[in-house]
């Protein structure tokens, strides 16, 4: 295994620079002194943003763009050996190593290094805490999985102890860390094309608790199924969080930090009484919808506690958060109909945005969704078809490949036709042209559009409110 001096900068190659994690690393040697180039399939404001710092980008994955003067070269998990540069880069004996293993060295070298994990929202999270330890004045490096108004982007430098991170948990990159602070928001079942069941993913999950270093701590939600049989065992420092049980006092609470006498506002943003160990600490007023917004915060105010932060200041901080980019992010309003974007593209996460989009005024609910992955969709079908049929009106677009082939077995006329035989409106179109020409047809004032999943279909609503 190659082993990175931080002090001493070379030249590292970026098989796929244009992912928000890849980026953000790219940046951050960059800032170190290191020689940068990659690749990417198209060109991007993260990709352009590097080449305006000196960064050579191609938009082209050839072996010609390997030159002799590279000494180390990073791929994504996206990235397999029938890559015309990875292949090259074997063949030339050019030292590699995946993305999960370079932001496992680079945390390395920070004293206190804390890793958020979980199958959702680990951005929200490490977006809230990152805000609250900023509040604090702690000056944290933080690598982001999406894009922060108030970090300017996916990435801050910080000049503390402190590099906070997201630990993602496909093809077991998160076993790669060694946190100082370990967080685990949920389990649930995902990436099934590498994992077996959803028992595979426990085991995993509890492989990374087990990375937590000596004196460190593990922050857990204390309302994931079994968490006495996960825990099991388990030797080191864990604290528990979660939304306080109906008819339980506040001082019988079964976690440690506990959300009670939760209230939303007309917008579906909660406001709650934060108990610690029993005893009330601050009222939270998020500005950010949803009830899973609560459980997310809940997280980051244990860590910012554990990092010696005042309940004063962590109320301040989540009162300040306003979210990360395609995390229920308002994109514009056209001829009265709102534009929502989120990254949702897991059946939890979609049931969790139409819900907080119930606390929204609306007329009719708009979703437009790309289903990410063969894989996921297939193995998923029905807990998709359930999660979206609590919108009014579903239209599907193709199924965002992302990493994978199209192996025939599923598509999104698929679930559309599902979502009809239970007496829902769903539609199938092929192109995001034909999706565009329905929703200006059909999307009337003070309805709510929300283009949701992890590919492109962003650029629907944009193009929506263009037309």
């Amino acid at each position: 295994m190659f082993t990175l001096d931080f002090q001493k900068p070379i030249h590292i190659h970026f098989i796929g620079i244009g992912g928000i994690s890849m980026s953000g690393l790219a940046e951050l040697l960059m800032k170190r002194g290191f020689t940068v180039s990659g690749s990417d399939r198209q060109e991007s404001d993260l990709t352009r943003k590097l080449a305006s710092m000196g960064a050579v980008i191609h938009y082209s994955q050839v072996a010609s763009n390997l030159t002799d003067d590279i000494d180390l070269v990073v791929y994504t998990a996206a990235i397999h050996a029938d890559n015309e540069e990875y292949a090259a880069a074997e063949r030339a004996g050019i030292p590699m190593m995946d993305r999960a293993e370079l932001l496992g060295q680079l945390s390395a070298t920070y004293p206190v290094s804390i890793g958020v994990s979980g199958t959702h929202g680990k951005t929200t999270t490490t977006g809230m805490l990152a805000t609250i330890l900023m509040e604090a004045d702690q000056d944290p490096t933080v690598s982001l999985g999406g894009k922060m108004a108030s970090l300017g982007g996916n990435l801050r430098i910080g000049n503390s102890k402190e590099f906070l991170f997201e630990a993602c948990e496909y093809t077991n990159s998160f076993l790669k860390f060694h946190p100082s602070d370990a967080l685990i928001l949920n389990i649930d079942a995902d990436h099934l094309d590498f994992f077996k069941d959803l028992d595979d993913i426990r085991h995993s999950f509890r492989l990374f608790a087990d990375k937590v270093e000596d004196g460190g701590r593990l922050i857990i939600n204390g309302e994931i199924p079994n968490l006495d049989q996960f825990l099991a065992g388990y030797h080191g420092t864990v604290d528990t969080y979660g939304l306080l049980p109906e008819g339980i006092a506040p001082s019988e609470s079964p976690f440690r930090y506990a959300a009670a006498n939760i209230t939303f506002n007309s917008f579906g943003c909660a406001s709650y009484d934060l108990y610690r160990d029993g005893k009330f600490e601050t009222r939270v007023k998020l500005s950010v919808p949803g009830i899973h917004n609560v459980s997310d915060s809940l997280a980051a105010a244990s860590e910012g506690f554990a990092r010696g932060v005042s309940a004063e200041v962590i109320a301040r901080a989540l009162s300040d958060f306003s979210g990360t980019e395609r995390r229920f992010e308002k994109k514009g309003v056209r001829n009265g109909v709102t534009v929502v974007d989120d990254y949702a593209h897991h059946p939890t996460e979609i049931a969790a945005t139409l819900k907080a989009a119930l606390g929204v005024p609306h007329n009719r609910l708009f979703v437009v969704f790309q289903p990410h992955t063969y894989t996921r969709t297939l193995k998923l079908r029905n807990e998709f078809v359930d999660a979206l049929s609590h919108a009014d009106i579903v239209v599907l677009a193709d199924i965002y490949a992302a990493r994978e082939k199209d192996n025939k077995e599923i598509s999104s006329a698929d679930l559309a036709d599902d979502l009809k035989k239970l007496g829902k409106e769903a539609y199938y179109f092929p192109t995001f042209e034909k999706i565009i020409d329905f929703l200006k047809e059909k999307c009337v004032n003070e309805d709510l559009l929300i283009t949701m999943g992890a590919g492109n279909v962003v650029n629907v609503g944009i193009s929506f409110l263009k037309s």
